[in-house]
């Protein structure tokens, strides 16, 4: 098995490999984009884009419905896909960011400025972990943990779009 530029463990086996495959690993990579070499998170989040768009036409319950059972079986995929990879919170894994994104955009303005707004809203609170954003990060553990943070920034940004909407708007 190759090693990656990831951590080594004690018994010498690579951290944060690609080993795993199958549709749970694939979900929790954000088909994939989370394997990108640079920025996985960032590219996780335009894989959201795309699925925000796909979900743009539903009613705002339907929206909320989708968001909130896409949170609750995220938790579910980000632990078993970190259990596949022997890491608490691979950067591979992504769903995350797509939950947060998702959460980002309720009930966001229509037009490509909003996603816009919204996307760099969600990847700085995602990036920058103001409190407690950083704590939960550090303190949660398991699926939940790598969910909950993302859910936080999420909430973040999506206030902060809210209140520029109404400036702007």
């Amino acid at each position: 098995m190759a090693k990656s530029n990831r951590s080594v463990d004690q018994n010498d086996q690579p951290k944060g490999t690609t080993r795993s495959t199958g549709p749970v690993y694939w979900l929790a990579t954000g088909l994939g984009s989370g394997l990108a070499p640079k920025a996985p998170g960032t590219a996780g989040t335009l894989v959201a884009v795309a699925l925000y768009l796909l979900l743009n036409g539903l009613l705002w319950w339907q929206y909320i419905a989708v968001v909130s059972a896409g949170l609750l079986i995220g938790v579910w995929i980000c632990a078993a896909a970190a259990g596949q990879l022997g890491v608490h919170d691979d950067p591979s894994i992504v769903w995350d960011e797509i939950i947060g994104f998702l959460i980002t955009m309720i009930a966001a303005p229509p037009g490509w400025i909003w996603i816009g707004v919204g996307f760099a809203l969600f990847r700085f609170f995602d990036i920058i972990k103001p409190w407690p954003i950083r704590m939960i990060d550090q303190r949660v553990s398991g699926g939940l943990g790598i969910m909950l943070d993302d859910v936080a920034a999420g909430i973040y940004a999506l206030i902060c779009l809210q209140v520029i909407a109404r400036f702007v708007a």
